[in-house]
């Protein structure tokens, strides 16, 4: 998620790349050619090696009149132009682009790491990858050129945002993909990068601490990195399949984490939830599908009331961020470390605020009530689709609706939408469906797609939520064991929002599209 409605950073009003580049070409006099979308063909790509490009910094764009036009960022420089000629063996026409659209243009083409695969010796190649044994796999592993196209696979994963990396073997094929801003991608990769995929999942595994010779079970890791001046967590997760190991890593850095005020509550909803975090007992529950930044939502709460006077402990599944000043316990299940016994023993601390990462059966529900009823504000999760829901389920579970009753005080129902990028934003009239539940012939905005947000048009997320208050007619509904809908028609007459309508308030803010509002909300939502 992204902050909204803050002024612009001096990183945001600085001149584009392509801005630079326009002025530059003016006082060099070299023509600029823009790079971003542009695309070169197969022929053209072959004149120029992997390594050649890399070390000049260059981008071949096509042949004109027998010679060769390549694209640099320092064109004007006759020396380096002429050890290329000299190197190609060709006539050379350099033109101006800029670092960053040569950089993008060489890992569209010849994929991420190109250069580096290209320098990866005969041996590091996977061959027979279930055959080989662990010595040999380990020597791959620490070859040079696997560090760094690992190492160059991570770096450019967080410059894009990324909070997920996959690599997914095929019979014929490694896939790469990316998660940024909560939509997976495929990753530009050079077509060798299979012969290479043991070599690289074993280096993944020297990094996570886990064992290389195992390829026939699951395993789960860890790697901690500073990268680029910030400290990154990143989860390891391999499984098996028939064509080799899959690899899921998610990455976790500190920048991720926001201050309550920039998850993209409204200000009349946020004036309620701070009033709601000084409560001193009670149980407090987020709900929604994996993804939807639950977390992070809890994290933000935990943080506004990190006090001196407050003892705060959290047992959670997995840590995903060390909080400072917080007390936090991971499950683990192999030893009966579970939430509901961890709930047991965090009660003789002495804590004011707990949190459990999620109530998932019957026992940890009892407890995590009888510790609301007994002077204790607690935060939790549930997997459920809106917040009315989130009440039966608690019921459903077993517990007394006297319990359930007496000890939540209120349920956020939440997803994560994507930002309109603020620097290609514009406006235009939205033509949808009746049935979508907004107006139609109505000027909304969206993204047209620019060099900051990698012309996807959005850049960032915010949330959109659903936030039930349970005050006393709520309570009488849950006594009398009413169904969800029940619940969600006396709470809509209170003037609560469903997803889809908050979702429909941030189109109107011009914070996010109807596209992106119906791809993460029910129309039944609205019933």
């Amino acid at each position: 998620m992204s902050p909204q409605g803050s002024s612009p950073s001096v990183e945001d009003q600085r001149p584009t790349e392509s801005e630079q580049m326009a002025a530059l070409s003016k006082r060099i006099g070299v023509p600029y050619v823009p790079l971003r979308g542009r695309s070169s063909a197969p022929e053209v790509l072959r004149a120029v090696p992997t390594r050649v490009a890399h070390f000049y910094g260059l981008f071949p764009l096509e042949w004109r009149d027998g010679a060769l036009v390549v694209a640099m960022s320092h064109p004007e420089d006759a020396v380096t132009v002429d050890d290329i000629r000299q190197v190609l063996q060709t006539d050379v026409v350099a033109v101006l682009a800029g670092q960053e659209e040569i950089r993008d243009a060489f890992m569209r083409h010849y994929g991420v790491g190109a250069e580096t695969l290209d320098e990866l010796s005969p041996e590091a190649s996977s061959g027979a990858a279930a055959s080989r044994d662990a010595e040999d796999l380990k020597a791959s592993s620490e070859d040079a050129s696997v560090v760094k196209f690992v190492n160059q696979l991570l770096l450019e994963a967080l410059e894009k945002r990324a909070t997920d990396i996959h690599l997914e073997p095929y019979e014929r094929e490694l896939r790469v993909r990316r998660r940024v801003d909560g939509v997976l991608a495929d990753v530009s990769v050079p077509a060798t990068i299979q012969r290479f995929q043991a070599a690289i999942v074993s280096r993944i595994k020297v990094m996570a601490d886990l064992d290389i010779a195992e390829r026939r079970l699951p395993q789960d890791g860890r790697i901690q990195r500073k990268v680029a001046g910030n400290d990154v967590d990143m989860r390891v997760s391999i499984l098996p399949t028939p064509f080799g190991e899959s690899v899921t890593i998610r990455l976790l850095t500190s920048k991720l984490f926001l201050d309550l005020e920039q998850l993209g509550f409204f200000p009349q909803d946020m004036a309620y939830l701070e009033s709601l975090l000084e409560k001193p007992h009670g149980i407090i529950l987020l709900t929604g599908p994996t993804g939807s930044g639950k977390t992070t939502t809890l994290y933000s709460f935990l943080s506004k009331i990190n006090r001196e006077d407050a003892k705060i402990i959290t047992i959670e599944d997995p840590i995903e961020y060390q909080l400072r000043g917080i007390t936090q316990i991971q499950v683990q299940s192999k030893i009966g470390l579970d939430f509901a016994r961890g709930l047991r023993s965090m009660l003789r601390h002495d804590p004011d605020v707990m949190m459990v990462g999620e109530i998932r059966d019957l026992e940890t529900a009892e407890i995590a009530i009888r510790v609301a009823l007994t002077g204790h504000l607690v935060f939790s999760t549930l997997h459920t689709n809106d917040a009315p829901g989130a009440v039966t389920r608690l019921i459903d579970m077993g517990l007394e609706p006297f319990l359930v009753s007496s000890s939540l005080e209120c349920v956020i129902a939440q997803r994560l939408v994507r930002t309109i990028c603020r620097h290609c934003k514009e406006e235009y009239r939205y033509e949808g469906s009746p049935a979508d539940g907004f107006q139609k012939d109505r000027s909304v905005f969206r993204g047209r797609g620019c060099e900051r947000c990698g012309f996807t048009g959005y850049y960032g997320r915010t949330t959109i939520y659903e936030l039930l208050s349970i005050h006393r007619d709520i309570r009488d509904q849950i006594m009398q064991r009413s169904s969800s809908d029940q619940i969600r028609r006396l709470a809509l007459g209170r003037g609560m929002k469903t997803l889809r309508q908050c979702g429909w308030e941030k189109i109107h803010a011009g914070l996010t599209t109807p596209e992106e509002v119906l791809r993460v909300t029910m129309k039944e939502e609205d019933a």
